[in-house]
């Protein structure tokens, strides 16, 4: 975006001395979402599990790279115990492959939900307390529009990112006052999981790539996919001390797509 330059949105010491935990940092809306926290000048803590080279990438200093598989509970609980100061928390992770829920065994839950909602969950029961030693904390999971509007195909997906927008209206209400939590809804990104999605439907129903992008921006007012660094700015947002106010929101970032108010 042109604007990721010097008219960058933000103040560079907005978030100063503040410490970001971004998961699943390595590419996409996870890597942007580091990019604006790192301008915005919170050092990073990126967990993938290749995280390296976004690291290397980052402006500012101080910034470390993490290699976590997010389904491995006893790693993660490893990870928590090596953190000393928290005030940011970024869930996020890949998602499921796309296809009829009807497809899908009960086995085919077990992976994404730990990667997803278990291993959420995990960090935020093990960094709570560090956000409200530190006096502020701010909790933003990126998730999907498909929790107010299901979306045609990926039906895993659907119940997936439903289970986490309950957890985190849920949690919104027992957190600590100086603790927010809020999601992002992305909708059709410029990523390589829109690329992986688009494969994949193709592979389950036959319709061919072109026409499920072209399905897709039929639907999305402004014409075009959504940059991540859009994406990586509301959620950069959200964790600015100034948004303590905004608490148990789910932020639509999809250019209008959804018809839902």
């Amino acid at each position: 975006m042109d604007w990721l330059g010097s008219d960058y949105p933000f103040s560079t010491t907005a978030l100063a001395g503040k410490h970001a935990i971004v998961c699943g940092a390595s590419k996409g809306i996870g890597a942007a979402t580091a990019q604006m926290l790192a301008r915005a000048g919170a050092k990073i803590t990126a967990v993938s599990r290749n995280p390296q080279d976004l690291v290397d990438s980052l402006p500012g200093d101080g910034h470390r790279a993490i290699s976590l598989d997010l389904e491995d509970t006893n790693a993660i609980g490893k990870f928590i115990s090596s953190i000393e100061e928290c005030h940011i928390l970024i869930n996020n992770a890949g998602g499921p492959p796309g296809g009829p829920l009807l497809q899908n065994e009960v086995a085919d839950f077990e992976a994404p939900f730990k990667r997803h909602l278990h291993a959420a969950h995990t960090l935020v029961r093990g960094l709570v307390p560090k956000m409200e030693a530190a006096g502020m904390g701010r909790i933003v999971n990126i998730i999907s529009t498909s929790v107010r509007e299901p979306i045609p195909n990926i039906g895993l997906s659907n119940t997936l990112r439903g289970a986490m927008a309950s957890w985190a209206k849920s949690l919104s209400s027992e957190l600590p006052a100086c603790i927010t939590i809020n999601n992002i809804l992305p909708g059709f990104t410029n990523t390589g999981r829109l690329g992986s999605l688009a494969a994949s439907i193709n592979e389950k129903t036959g319709k061919s790539i072109e026409d499920v992008h072209a399905g897709w921006m039929s639907q999305v007012p402004i014409g075009r996919l959504i940059d991540p660094l859009e994406t990586g700015a509301a959620i950069a947002y959200l964790c600015m001390p100034i948004a303590g106010g905004i608490r148990g929101v789910s932020l639509a970032v999809d250019g209008g797509r959804m018809r839902s108010i």
